[in-house]
């Protein structure tokens, strides 16, 4: 009885190797195919956010990271420089809304140095279907308000929803989704004029999350 269990174990532990070794494999075999989707994925991204860039993967590739949770919503947040004829034309930074109705709101945000929104991306959120996912292009074209505006300390009373007395729309019953977004661009735009040192910053991202 003992010698029966006893082979029963070995066979349940070598089932379990193999499935192990099985498991591993796989992984190997698809994870550089997962990262070039992440990767195809922040090339489409980058293209919306700055669609006269021809070259995307070059600014996947001058990349630093930044740890300015106050300002940037996030530890360890990508930076991205855009440079053409050797001058900086554009950053394009990850940013964190932290104070979305439903949690975090990831953006991603395309700024001049002077601090000129160029272009921004909704890339993750809980915000509540029909109301406050029309932060999304699929859903509406708010979004696209911010491309051409300064976000500079002599506009600050522009950044906010008209409500609160600024030039963005707010939501039917969804006040709060846009405040957070509108505050996490601003807060963005400030970071990148408070900082002309990123231009020179070490190169020190991978290109997949």
């Amino acid at each position: 009885m003992i010698r029966m269990v006893s082979k029963n174990a070995l066979a349940l532990a070598l089932v379990a190797i193999i499935c192990v070794v099985i498991l591993g494999s796989l992984h190997l075999l698809t994870q550089p195919k997962i990262a070039e989707q992440r990767r195809l994925s922040q090339l489409a991204i980058l293209s919306e956010v700055l669609p006269e860039v021809q070259q995307t993967r070059a600014l996947l590739a001058n990349c630093t990271l930044v740890n300015a949770p106050d300002e940037l919503g996030g530890k360890a947040q990508r930076v991205y420089r855009w440079q053409e004829d050797d001058q900086l034309r554009a950053y394009v930074l990850d940013v964190t809304a932290p104070d979305g109705y439903s949690g975090n709101i990831e953006l991603i945000v395309a700024i001049s140095p002077s601090g000129t929104v160029l272009g921004t991306r909704v890339l993750n959120h809980q915000e509540t279907p029909g109301l406050g996912d029309k932060i999304e292009t699929r859903r509406s074209n708010w979004i696209y308000s911010f491309s051409g505006k300064a976000a500079t300390p002599a506009e600050a009373k522009h950044w906010a929803v008209k409500k609160d007395g600024g030039d963005f729309d707010q939501f039917t019953g969804a006040t709060i989704t846009p405040r957070a977004v509108i505050n996490a661009v601003y807060r963005a735009a400030s970071y990148v004029q408070q900082h002309p040192e990123l231009a020179h910053a070490a190169t020190n991202c991978e290109l997949t999350p």
